[in-house]
């Protein structure tokens, strides 16, 4: 059964890695502001595949320490190498973003150097902790305005070089800060203490992934409705930014059905060779993550005949099939990548470097 597990745990983020190709692709070329037809499709990814990447990242941390009982010296041991590998991806973003402004693996690291805290808490802690990362964004909300530090008409973070705006950033008004995103990292810990070897288990996350779901997608049509005031429709239906509850939860629900479902066919189909290299692609993600910003960037930016910039909302509108088309033959290459790689190495090529250099 822990076979089959994984493969349900990788899958998830092989869908994950997609979607985030869908949504850079279409934020940087597309329009992310688009709410109907083809483009309201690809839209429809925004927030979804972020959020389900940060939280299959805590469940791949709590999975790594999952045992029943450890001694000193081995939640010491396991603390370090959870923190080296932190630092190595908050470098590595840091790196990145002077590429691409949205970057999360900078962001993932922090994530992950809190968690090297809270590997050995009670799982209830997690819940706890995450409706405080929440609260905490809320009432940073209230205090700070959130466009400090943002050129909205570019998608610019105009002082994230200085000490003040990078702090800003990080922990309150970035593209994935710590309040609240360190919501759906901690909501991955919890997942990954559970035993998801019972049908019943796997059956409740769903329903709960089905119910947010259904709740926050019916408030937000109500909204349409012009039932309410102008800041709590804003409020109700802000998409990423800023991430508000509603985004949240909404979010969050669809990860957890997204894992379910994922689980369910690993279970079904745990020797399907087509199945496989998927899992092989979720095993990848940090390289195919690098890789799409980078050079798949490049090669569409040819494609459309306007070189990638860095400033998002610069670029021209690309059809939202060509959009589409390109972000699903990147990502066929990328599979087909995964799995000829995975036949002469057992880890991506970032994936072997993060070992080699912490741990």
């Amino acid at each position: 059964m822990t076979t089959t597990r994984i493969i349900g745990f990788d899958l998830a983020r092989a869908w994950a890695i997609f979607g985030m190709y869908i949504v850079n692709f279409n934020t940087v070329f597309g329009s992310h502001k688009v709410t109907t037809g083809l483009g309201g499709f690809l839209n429809l990814f925004n927030g979804n595949s972020s959020s389900a990447f940060v939280m299959l990242a805590g469940m791949g941390v709590a999975l790594m320490t999952n045992r029943p009982a450890y001694k000193a010296a081995e939640q010491r041991q396991l603390r370090q190498k959870v923190v080296r590998r932190s630092w190595f991806l908050f470098a590595l973003g840091l790196v990145l973003y002077a590429w691409w402004p949205a970057d999360i693996l900078h962001m993932y690291g922090g994530y992950m150097h809190i968690a090297a805290l809270l590997l050995f808490v009670p799982k209830r802690a997690y819940l706890l902790l995450a409706a405080g990362a929440i609260i905490m964004f809320h009432t940073l909300w209230l205090v700070i305005p959130y466009d400090n530090g943002w050129h909205f008409d570019t998608l610019q973070y105009t002082d994230f070089w200085t000490i003040p705006g990078f702090l800003r950033n990080t922990f309150y008004n970035g593209w994935n800060p710590v309040f609240p995103w360190l919501a759906f990292f901690l909501l991955g810990m919890w997942l990954g203490r559970l035993n998801w070897q019972q049908g019943r288990v796997r059956a409740w996350v769903l329903g709960v992934g089905a119910a947010g779901f259904v709740l926050v997608e019916s408030i937000q049509a109500l909204t349409r409705q012009n039932l309410f005031t102008a800041n709590l429709t804003f409020y109700l239906t802000a998409d990423y930014l800023p991430p508000f509850l509603p985004f949240m939860l909404g979010t969050a629900s669809v990860a957890l059905m997204v894992l379910v479902v994922c689980l369910e066919i690993g279970n079904r189909l745990p020797n399907s060779g087509f199945i496989n290299a998927f899992v092989q692609t979720g095993q990848m993600t940090l390289t195919h993550y690098v890789v799409h910003l980078t050079l798949g960037m490049v090669v569409l930016g040819a494609l459309t005949g306007q070189p990638y910039t860095g400033v998002l909302s610069q670029q021209p509108v690309a059809s939202p099939g060509l959009v589409l088309g390109f972000a699903a033959t990147f990502y066929g290459l990328s599979v087909a990548f995964s799995a000829i790689w995975s036949r002469y190495k057992q880890h991506g090529p970032l994936e072997t470097l993060m070992r080699q250099v912490a741990g």
